[in-house]
C-alpha cells in the first residue's frame, strides 16, 4: 500500500496564530514586548526555541540557555492549553484528505512537532481519525529531515516506501523526502522562509483542491520515469 505522508504545522493546518499567542504570552509573563504574527510568522514552523530566540531578540536581549530553559517550559505550557484557538486546517484540506483516502491512499503524518502535542491538535480539529499513523519530532532518535520518521510513519501506517509521496512547505520536509527516496510536494502557503520553489520539490500547489491531481500526475510521471 502506498502512503501519502503529510507536515502538519503550515501545510495541512495554520497554526501560526496559536504559536505566535504562546510565544507573546511567555515574553509577557516575562515583562517583555510582543511580535507582531507578522515578524514571528515565518519561523512558525520550527519549534518554540527559535520562537523564543526572535522573542528576545526583538526586545533587544540576547538569548542564552538560563532565559530559554524556563521560558520554554511556560510557552509549551500555553501552547498545549491554547492549541487549537485559532488554528484550522487549510482551505481544502479536509476535502482533500477523504478524496484521496476514497481513491485507495492511506495517509499519514510526519511532523517536528512533538508526537503529544501533535496528537492533541489533531484530536481537538477532529482530524485523528483520518491519518493511519502520526509520527512527531520525538518519536524517533533523530527528526526530520532525518529520513527514519518518514518511513517510519510509512510502515505504521501499513504501507511501503515505494510508490509513496511525502506533502510539506519547508526545507526540512523536502531534505526528509530526498533523504527517505520519496517525490515530494510542497505547498507554498506554509512557513518557508524562502519561495518554496527554490527549494526543489517535484511539484508545488496553492491550494489544497490541486493535490488530489497533482498526487495523480506525478505518480504517473514516477511510473513512466522508472518504465
Amino acid at each position: 500500500m502506498t502512503v501519502l505522508v503529510f507536515d502538519l504545522d503550515g501545510t495541512l493546518v495554520d497554526t501560526a496564530g496559536d504559536l505566535v499567542g504562546a510565544l507573546n504570552a511567555t515574553l509577557q509573563l516575562h515583562g517583555h514586548q510582543p511580535v507582531p504574527e507578522a515578524i514571528a510568522r515565518p519561523h512558525a514552523g520550527f519549534g518554540a526555541l527559535p520562537l523564543l530566540r526572535l522573542g528576545l531578540e526583538h526586545n533587544g536581549i540576547a538569548p542564552d540557555d538560563a532565559l530559554l530553559t524556563p521560558m520554554r517550559t511556560l510557552f509549551l505550557d500555553h501552547y498545549a492549553n491554547n492549541i487549537a484557538e485559532v488554528s484550522r486546517p487549510y482551505p481544502g484540506a479536509v476535502d482533500a484528505l477523504e478524496t484521496l483516502r476514497s481513491g485507495g491512499w492511506r495517509l499519514a503524518i510526519c511532523t517536528n512537532k512533538a508526537e503529544a502535542l501533535a496528537r492533541l491538535l489533531l484530536d481537538e480539529l477532529r482530524l485523528t481519525p483520518l491519518f493511519g499513523s502520526i509520527i512527531g519530532g520525538d518519536t524517533y532518535a533523530q527528526p526530520k529531515p532525518d529520513a527514519r520518521p518518514v518511513l517510519g510513519a510509512i510502515r505504521r501506517a501499513g504501507g511501503e516506501p515505494v510508490g509513496s509521496v511525502m506533502i510539506g512547505d519547508t526545507a526540512t520536509d523536502i531534505a526528509a523526502a530526498r533523504s527517505a527516496s520519496l517525490p515530494v510536494i510542497a505547498v507554498d502557503f506554509g512557513y518557508a522562509n524562502v519561495p518554496v520553489r527554490d527549494l526543489g520539490p517535484d511539484r508545488v500547489i496553492s491550494h489544497f483542491s490541486e493535490l488530489p491531481d497533482t498526487v495523480a500526475a506525478l505518480c504517473r510521471g514516477t511510473e513512466q520515469a522508472t518504465a
